[in-house]
């Protein structure tokens, strides 16, 4: 039925418009959060801007607001010291720095001094007695 016309849509009565206005508002409450706390994103750099040098009122020391700083500084500290534990799978690579086994430089399994050999000794010395490149 390619070419057949179709038929004109009659008009939803009343009932039928505020059933699906209510199941529309029913919808987008089930998925909406109300956010009334606002911080700083902690990723972006806080850029002062230098007032006007004439300006008086620009130029009042002002406090500094502890709660600010302390948030500014614990924003710039490397993730380990901000949280106890890793927040992406990314940051599980690395998070735990500690080695897992004291070093024991006895022990022959675990420690693997560099050697210095007769050739290793001999290329040492001729690269030192090389001059410097010139950089171009």
């Amino acid at each position: 039925m390619a070419g057949a016309a179709r038929l004109p849509k009659e008009p939803l009565d009343p009932v039928s418009q505020n059933k699906i206005f209510c199941e529309t508002v029913r919808k987008e409450l089930r998925c909406q959060r109300l956010h009334t706390e606002f911080g700083l994103n902690p990723l972006l750099k806080v850029h002062t801007i230098a007032g006007k040098p004439m300006a008086w009122h620009d130029n009042l020391e002002e406090p500094a607001d502890d709660k600010f700083l302390k948030l500014i500084h614990h924003a710039a500290l490397e993730p380990t010291k901000k949280y106890t534990e890793p927040q992406t799978v990314s940051q599980e690579i690395g998070w735990f720095t500690t080695p897992l086994t004291s070093i024991n430089r006895n022990d022959p399994r675990l420690y693997f001094p560099s050697r210095s050999t007769e050739i290793s000794r001999y290329m040492a010395a001729v690269w030192r007695l090389q001059p410097p490149k010139e950089k171009r």
